[in-house]
């Protein structure tokens, strides 16, 4: 007798099973099947799964963002400024000549408060400033001639001086003399500088959708000479106050005259263009742009100088001048309406709206699945003559535990029950049902699952279903 054949471990039958039915499932047609779950709570979180999309949609994405419009960033821009105003410091009247740099008028400029000014300056020899590092000394020694620091003043000549005050020294360098901290005075032209004005002419254009506008109201009655700049009555009258414009960033203008700093003076266009060219405005707004909590960066000023010439030998004046930099910023942007942004948006709008049903099938085939009811409806397979019966989604539930349980063999016909049949009618059923497949209806409602098993018989565990072929020969009719 020969010896039996080891049986096969029952994970690789299991694994051959699913890579067959997968392989099978490749060439196999899957259509929706439409099941009504007779569910006040699901039907709860569904429609409210809907709702929320579509208010997300709707107010959100279409109203909101205006999803439904061609859009168009960074307008091409022009700045052009002017500055007006005259202030004096304890020496002297300052006009804008004098303390707008540069003058050109671009959109960044500077107003020049508070000075330091350093007469007088000639080619010499003299004492290094006691800021330059390793500029102190005791004796001639210390001192290294020829020795160029690039923090320094001057090239260093080998001598240790006496300093301009005090009675330290330091080496001797050849430079400009005498250098800036020896012999600098202050001058402060804050004074009347909140009153300056400064008017910030801007005009824009959208190139996509040949749009163009600007900023000033195009008046001949001399308009632009009595007005200053109001959101509410004068919005096209670009003409500020510098008091103005530093009391809109948050800063105090005495504090920031003193030590220097930066404003941004940001022009927004943005613009439906669905609507009338007047609804297109600049918006202003104002802030610090350099970071005035950092010491070692805080302020702004720099250094210029004015030259002459003094019984033949040149002679300059150096000035380091604080000041607030005016930075004129413009940005914005444009839509209109387009077919193409609208029919995308739609077609996301209502493919999210399928997420509900995700969702909600999770949930039921997750945590509602009673007695597998659920499972057995959801997945259905239909076959035809002559295939096989494996099938991925069957095969995969029965895996997984989920499918439902075999067809038992039920008569389909309730009124011949107990009645035994002869074998005509076995054949003849044998012929109807060539392949042990089910139908169903396209649509079937359902309620929570009932507790099947209450009567005897074979078929006391499953649930009812129509098992009737109305096509002994295909699908023609499924």
């Amino acid at each position: 007798m020969a010896a039996t054949e080891p049986k096969p471990p029952a994970g690789a039958v299991t694994a051959r099973r699913l890579a067959r039915g997968c392989w099978s499932a490749f060439w196999d047609y899957e259509t929706p099947k439409v099941i009504v779950v007779k569910n006040r709570r699901l039907g709860v979180v569904y429609r409210a799964v809907q709702l929320l999309i579509l208010l997300y949609f709707v107010w959100y994405v279409f109203i909101v963002q205006k999803s439904y419009q061609d859009r168009e960033t960074g307008p091409e821009s022009s700045v052009i400024t002017k500055v007006k105003g005259i202030t004096s410091s304890e020496h002297k009247v300052w006009d804008v000549e004098e303390y707008v740099k540069p003058p050109e008028g671009g959109s960044v400029f500077s107003i020049i408060t508070r000075i330091e000014v350093t007469p007088s300056q000639t080619l010499g020899a003299c004492p290094e400033s006691e800021r330059v590092a390793n500029a102190t000394c005791d004796s001639d020694e210390d001192c290294v001639a020829g020795h160029l620091d690039m923090l320094g003043n001057g090239v260093r000549t080998g001598r240790c001086v006496p300093y301009y005050h005090g009675a330290s020294k330091t080496c001797e360098v050849s430079g400009w003399c005498p250098v800036e901290d020896g012999a600098s005075v202050s001058q402060f032209l804050g004074k009347m500088a909140p009153n300056f004005t400064v008017l910030i002419k801007n005009s824009i254009h959208y190139p996509k959708f040949q749009f163009s506008k600007g900023n000033i109201e195009t008046r001949a009655d001399g308009y632009l000479k009595r007005c200053t700049f109001d959101e509410v009555s004068h919005l096209y009258c670009p003409i500020f106050k510098l008091g103005f414009i530093v009391e809109r960033a948050g800063e105090n203008f005495t504090e920031l005259a003193r030590t220097g700093g930066v404003i941004g003076v940001i022009i927004n266009w943005d613009c439906d263009l669905d609507l009338p060219a007047s609804n297109c405005n600049p918006r202003y707004s104002f802030r610090r742009l350099d970071p005035k909590h950092v010491p070692a960066s805080s302020g702004y000023n720099f250094r210029f100088a004015k030259y002459y010439k003094i019984n033949g030998s040149t002679t300059r004046t150096l000035i380091k001048a604080y000041g607030i930099r005016i930075d004129v910023i413009v940005h914005g942007q444009a839509g209109k309406f387009s077919l193409i942004p609208t029919v995308i948006n739609l077609a996301t709008a209502l493919t999210s709206i399928g997420v509900g049903s995700f969702l909600c099938d999770w949930i039921l085939l997750t945590f509602m699945n009673k007695n597998k009811v659920y499972s057995h409806k959801k997945f259905d397979k239909v076959c035809t003559p002559g295939r096989s019966s494996g099938s991925w989604p069957v095969t995969l539930a029965l895996v997984l535990g989920q499918a439902p349980p075999p067809p038992c063999p039920c008569s389909t016909d309730p009124g011949q029950a107990g009645r035994p049949q002869d074998e005509g009618e076995s054949q003849a059923q044998a012929g109807l049902s060539p392949w042990p497949c089910s139908t169903s209806a396209p649509s079937e409602q359902m309620v929570d699952a009932p507790e099947w098993g209450t009567g005897p018989g074979p078929c006391a565990s499953e649930p009812p279903q129509d098992s009737r072929l109305t096509d002994p020969r295909g699908l023609a009719r499924l």
